[in-house]
């Protein structure tokens, strides 16, 4: 796991390297020097290296989820070594473990989103927040490739099982499967995270054909919506 892991790491950062220098170079040639937006009602004169800097907030903050999510889902790390060394004293104990370091996972992930909505909006506004979402979404090729390599492994780990096959030839499909976990919760960071940007941009869409200008969140149907949307995941995952 530990030469197998790096390696799929590496392909992450060189996409993101490689598609940052993309973005500049597509930005510079393709897009206005300035141009205008509606924000709100309002008009926004948006310069395009300040939308370069939008996708590239983005782009970064999906490099970040996926390096928080593998430091937290990989056995190379401390987590994961934490919650199985916690089963020596019940399954209780690995539970609550298990869920505090899920919990705990979070906040770097959470940091990051919220920096590319601050920096996108002050640049370019929900268009901004839009484009962010898009470079989170660039290297969504990488991210599927890498995410493909988990089942593959696991079935190889099975078909090697079933035909009996030596022990040496089940580590290694053990070691692949192992990182092939790894991998597939990265993707699942991905998403999840330009989840968030592409919905806040929906909204923003949404206000803006309404022609609504503020959100009161005391209003108690605006309060009311916010406590069942809360709800819902609860619904659905039971």
């Amino acid at each position: 796991v530990k030469e197998i892991e790096p390696a799929l790491k590496k392909q992450l950062i060189i996409s993101t390297a490689l598609m940052t220098v993309g973005i500049a170079i597509v930005t510079w040639v393709a897009v206005p020097s300035s141009f205008t937006i509606y924000d709100f009602g309002a008009q926004k004169v948006v310069k395009n290296w300040q939308l370069f800097l939008c996708v590239a907030v983005g782009l970064w903050a999906g490099l970040i989820i996926g390096f928080v999510t593998e430091y937290y889902t990989s056995n190379a790390y401390s987590p994961v070594q934490d919650v199985a060394d916690s089963c020596r004293t019940g399954a209780a104990t690995n539970v609550i473990f298990g869920l505090a370091l899920g919990y705990k996972s979070v906040i770097i992930p959470i940091f990051a989103i919220a920096i590319s909505i601050f920096v996108s909006f002050s640049f370019a506004a929900m268009y901004g927040i839009a484009v962010a979402a898009l470079g989170m979404l660039s290297t969504i090729a990488t991210g599927l490739a890498i995410d493909a390599y988990g089942p593959i492994s696991d079935n190889a780990g099975g078909i090697a099982e079933m035909a009996g096959m030596s022990r040496r030839i089940r580590e290694r499909t053990d070691a692949l499967d192992a990182a092939g976990n790894t991998t597939a919760a990265i993707g699942k960071g991905f998403a999840i995270g330009s989840a968030a940007l592409v919905s806040l941009a929906l909204f923003g869409a949404f206000v803006s054909r309404a022609g609504i200008s503020t959100v009161d969140v005391l209003t108690p149907k605006v309060f009311i919506g916010l406590i069942v949307g809360a709800m819902l995941p609860y619904w659905f995952s039971a």
